[in-house]
C-alpha cells in the first residue's frame, strides 16, 4: 500500500465514513435497484482505484465504459477545474463549447446534425422520437413502428426498454410501447420481412454490449441498409457502449461498410460527467423543429467542454491506434488461456478494448473472486466476462489479469459443477 494509499485509509477510518456505516445509509435511505458489490472507491490513478481501505485494484470495466482515459487525468482536471469556476447556462443561449464539439461530432461520424442529451437511455428516446416525427413529415404518419434485435440493450426508459428484447428488463414494466418487432442477428428473411412500410426504424447496436460482446456482421447490416432503403425505413445504430473509439475506430460502424440514419453516443462522451448525443443526416434532422425536443442539462458547457478535450485527445493524440495494439495484445492472451481451458472457456470475441470471455459456467463468483485478487470486471448475459479497460491500460497489467484468471477461473469451474452436483476431479 502507498503512503497516499494508507493516509487516505486513516483518514476514512477517522471520519467514521466506512463502507459499513455508508452501506447502512444506502440499505435504508437508497431505493434498492442496484446489487453492489461489498467494496467502496474513495479515488483513483490512472487505471487503478483505492478502496477505502487503501486496498489497489486495476479497473476492467471503467465504470462500465466510461472512465476511458483512466482516473486523475491531468487534461481532464485542468479543465474540469477551470469550467467549474465559470458558469452553467441553459440552452436558451449560446456558450463556446456546443457548436465546438457538435462539428467535431458531426465530421467524424459522416452525419449532419447533432443533438446533446445526457445519458445513453435519453439519446434512444430522442433516436425515436426523431424517426417518427421525420416519418410523420414526410407523410407517411402510419410508418411508426420499430424493429429491433433480440438480446439487446437501449436504456431503461420507456420508449427505450421498449427496444430492448432481453425479458428480465422487460419484465416488471409490460405492457411496454406497442409497435415493437424482434428478430435475430444475421436472419436476413425475418428481416425482409419485418423491416415494411409501416417501420419507422431499426434499431441495432453495432456490437452488442449487455447481451454478451456480439459484433453484428458487415453482411448482416449491408442488407439491413439496403431494406431500409427500400421501404424508406431509418436505421439507427446505437453506439453508447461500442462508440468513441472502444473498437479501435472512432465508431463502430466504421469497421463495416454501412452509415446510419442516426447514431446515438454517450457513456465516455462527457469523461465522467453526464453526456449523451444523437446525430442525423440533414434530411432526417430536419424532422425536428424547435420546442419539439429538448433537454435542461444536454450540452452544458462543462460536460462540451470536456468532451472536446476528449474528442481532440482521441482523434489527434494516438489513442485509438493504442487502443488497437493494446486490443489485439488483450484478445491474443485471453485466446491463448482459451486453448489452455477448453473446457471452460468457450469463445472470445470482441474488438479493440470492447472484449468478452464466454464461460460454459455463470461467471458471477469469478467477478467475486477477481475482486479479491484486485481486478475489477463484469459479467453479462450470465456467462459472459466482460471487459471495458481504459484505454491507457498497460500491457502489463493484462498479464497479470490473465495470469489471475488462469487460476481463477478453474476453480470457479469446480466449485459450480460440484454446487450442481458434480464431483471434484481428482
Amino acid at each position: 500500500m502507498t503512503t497516499e494509499a494508507t493516509a487516505l485509509a486513516k483518514e476514512t477510518e477517522t471520519s467514521g465514513l466506512t463502507l459499513d456505516y455508508i452501506g447502512g445509509l444506502e440499505s435504508q435511505y437508497v431505493m434498492q435497484t442496484y446489487a453492489r458489490q461489498p467494496v467502496m472507491f474513495v479515488r483513483g490513478k490512472g487505471s487503478t482505484l483505492f478502496d477505502d481501505k487503501g486496498k489497489a485494484y486495476t479497473d476492467f470495466i471503467s465504470g462500465i465504459g466510461v472512465n476511458v482515459l483512466g482516473y486523475d487525468h491531468p487534461v481532464m482536471r485542468r479543465v474540469l477545474r477551470e469550467q467549474a469556476s465559470l458558469l452553467h447556462t441553459s440552452n436558451l443561449y449560446y456558450h463556446l463549447y456546443q457548436g465546438q464539439l457538435a462539428e467535431r461530432l458531426a465530421k467524424a461520424s459522416g452525419l449532419d446534425r447533432v443533438f446533446f442529451a445526457n445519458t445513453g437511455t435519453e439519446t434512444m428516446e430522442g433516436a425515436m422520437k426523431l424517426a417518427r416525427a421525420y416519418q410523420k413529415r414526410r407523410g407517411h404518419a402510419d410508418q411508426f413502428e420499430f424493429v429491433s434485435l433480440t438480446n439487446s440493450f437501449h436504456g431503461r426508459s420507456f420508449g427505450a426498454l421498449s427496444l430492448t428484447a432481453q425479458q428480465k428488463y422487460r419484465e416488471p414494466f409490460e405492457p411496454l410501447v406497442p409497435g415493437v418487432r424482434f428478430i435475430d442477428a444475421d436472419d436476413f428473411v425475418a428481416a425482409r420481412d419485418a423491416i415494411t412500410d409501416k417501420t419507422a426504424a431499426i434499431v441495432i447496436e453495432t456490437i452488442q454490449g449487455e447481451g454478451g460482446i456480439y459484433p453484428i456482421s458487415d453482411d448482416f447490416l449491408k442488407f439491413v441498409r439496403a431494406r431500409c432503403d427500400e421501404t424508406g425505413a431509418l436505421l439507427i445504430l446505437d453506439e453508447v457502449q461500442c462508440g468513441l473509439g472502444r473498437t479501435g475506430e472512432i465508431f463502430a460502424f466504421k469497421h463495416t461498410s454501412v452509415t446510419p440514419d442516426i447514431l446515438t453516443v454517450a457513456k465516455p462522451l462527457g469523461m465522467g460527467i453526464p453526456l449523451g448525443a444523437f446525430m442525423a443526416t440533414q434530411a432526417v434532422a430536419e424532422g425536428l423543429r424547435p420546442g419539439d425536443h429538448g433537454s435542461t442539462f444536454g450540452g452544458g458547457p462543462l460536460a462540451c467542454r470536456m468532451s472536446l478535450e476528449f474528442m481532440k485527445l482521441l482523434e489527434d493524440g494516438g489513442l485509438m491506434q493504442r487502443v488497437v495494439e493494446v486490443g489485439n495484445y488483450f484478445r491474443k492472451k485471453l485466446r491463448r488461456l482459451q486453448r489452455d481451458l477448453p473446457e471452460h472457456i468457450k469463445e472470445v470475441r470482441g474488438l479493440g478494448l470492447m472484449v468478452g470471455v464466454e464461460l460454459n459456467f455463470p461467471g458471477a463468483n469469478i467477478v467475486h473472486r477477481m475482486r479479491e485478487r484486485g481486478f475489477l470486471l463484469n459479467c453479462t448475459h450470465d456467462v459472459t466476462l466482460r471487459f471495458l479497460p481504459p484505454y491507457i491500460i498497460t500491457k502489463g497489467e493484462i498479464k497479470a489479469l490473465v495470469e489471475a484468471l488462469a487460476e481463477v477461473i478453474p476453480a470457479e469451474a469446480e466449485a459450480a459443477a460440484i454446487a450442481a452436483g458434480g464431483t471434484p476431479r481428482p
